[in-house]
């Protein structure tokens, strides 16, 4: 069993929904938390930085009045995404916004920093730090993070390639701390499944981005709608970090989503506007093939919740020794 520290131990559905660059706003992330899931969004989509306490403000006071009139069902807490790059000049800026208004967890990505750690927990913050293999995994808990964020094959975004067998199974002969798998989850069954495999919680993302509230254009969640795995594409061509893109999205950029060159890595930017310059190359996991329309955070959410609900009663009907 695994050590969940508040407040994942009183989450009310086993979900995160991951931040989604560009396309996570404090409207998708109340819509997340509200119903029942983790919201979630990346400080850098706050833009310009000073929009960053704006947004908390909204957040903030969005869910305490939520749980003020509806103490019975509170919503899940919320979570900022920190890119811990060295070409992230607002880091310690963003940070210090995080520990100001106490957001309640703190996910890491690309780099992890003991002083990023010791900042959510003076105030009694969670750390969730994501990684693509187990090297990273122990390097993430040796300096402080709090848990761990499994990003196996399929992931939106900045994918690994792990086989989330493998990596939820190796990560476990050591760790007994929060564990979330991320990777083609967009399902209730899928998300029972991550559980049966030893992780705590399941990382949504890429079936959020066609939720009414995702600040996504409309022809990037019709797309997700109308696509499936066969149109994804893992390349580091955009941010230098491999991931996984629509195909679509990238033949609309004039570019040959098959023979796509390799970007250098030393070349990673996520400092002002050059992190934009992909901005219409819509990053996307392998999961997609679930989603079949765009509808309201809360009717994916209730969606998950009913398949979540049946997959459980149908492998408790085969009644296995």
């Amino acid at each position: 069993m695994s050590h969940l520290p508040a407040p994942l131990n009183r989450l009310p559905f086993p979900v995160i929904g991951s931040p989604l660059f560009i396309i996570s706003n404090p409207k998708l992330v109340i819509a997340q938390c509200i119903a029942g899931v983790v919201g979630a969004m990346p400080a850098l989509n706050a833009r310009p930085a000073e929009q960053l306490e704006e947004w908390l403000i909204e957040i903030t006071e969005a869910l305490s009045a939520h749980n003020l009139a509806h103490p019975e069902q509170p919503a899940a807490p919320f979570a900022i995404n920190q890119i811990v790059h060295k070409s992230n000049d607002r880091l310690e800026h963003d940070m210090a916004l995080c520990v100001k208004y106490k957001v309640p967890i703190i996910i890491t990505s690309l780099g992890a920093r003991e002083d990023i750690n010791a900042a959510a927990h003076s105030y009694g913050g969670v750390v969730l730090h994501d990684v693509i293999n187990n090297k990273h995994a122990h390097k993430a808990i040796e300096k402080g993070a709090d848990g761990l964020i499994a990003v196996a094959a399929g992931a939106g975004g900045h994918a690994g390639l792990k086989s989330p067998f493998a990596l939820i199974q190796e990560i476990r002969q050591w760790f007994d701390g929060p564990l979330v798998l991320s990777g083609a989850i967009a399902t209730g069954d899928a998300v029972l499944a991550a559980q049966a495999m030893g992780a705590d919680f399941a990382y949504i993302g890429s079936a959020f981005i066609s939720t009414e509230e995702a600040r996504a254009a409309q022809e990037y969640k019709q797309a997700i709608v109308d696509s499936n795995s066969d149109d994804i594409v893992y390349s580091n061509l955009f941010t230098g970090v491999h991931g996984n893109y629509l195909a679509p999205s990238i033949r609309a950029a004039g570019l040959d989503p098959e023979h796509l060159p390799e970007s250098d890595p030393s070349k990673m930017n996520f400092g002002g506007d050059k992190s934009r310059a992909w901005k219409d190359i819509w990053g996307c996991g392998q999961g997609i093939g679930a989603v079949t329309k765009v509808q309201r955070t809360a009717d994916f959410v209730a969606q998950l919740k009913r398949e979540y609900a049946s997959a459980r009663a149908r492998l408790l009907a085969k009644n296995y020794a």
